[in-house]
């Protein structure tokens, strides 16, 4: 039961919803960054880019680590991957509903 309740507490799309940590995503994603250099992309204290980074941490989608008195962020892009296959069960949804606008479009052209 304690398991179910830390494992709920949040997932990969709570951890994107937030504007701040979609950025930090985005930084991070071209290559690591120390705290002290992903901090200055924002107007929010180092402290609360380390809280951001943690949430991210612990939905899997940020590897951290520590080279002396650093602290390091990459991105792990397999978890990515799990946003991607939610996401694409809707595009194809979008793309029967395009074909069916486009075949009804026809129609009125003929």
């Amino acid at each position: 039961m304690l398991y179910l309740a830390i494992s709920s507490r949040r997932d990969i799309f709570q951890a994107i919803a937030d504007p701040t940590r979609r950025k930090i995503i985005d930084l991070i994603s071209k290559h690591p960054m120390n705290l002290k250099t992903l901090a200055e992309y924002f107007d929010i204290s180092r402290p609360a880019i380390s809280q951001q980074v943690k949430i991210l941490d612990e939905c899997g989608l940020v590897e951290i680590k520590r080279a002396g008195r650093e602290t390091f962020c990459s991105l792990r892009p397999r978890q990515l991957k799990k946003i991607a296959d939610w996401a694409d069960q809707y595009s194809r949804l979008w793309e029967e509903r395009i074909d069916s606008f486009e075949i009804y479009v026809n129609k009125l052209h003929t």
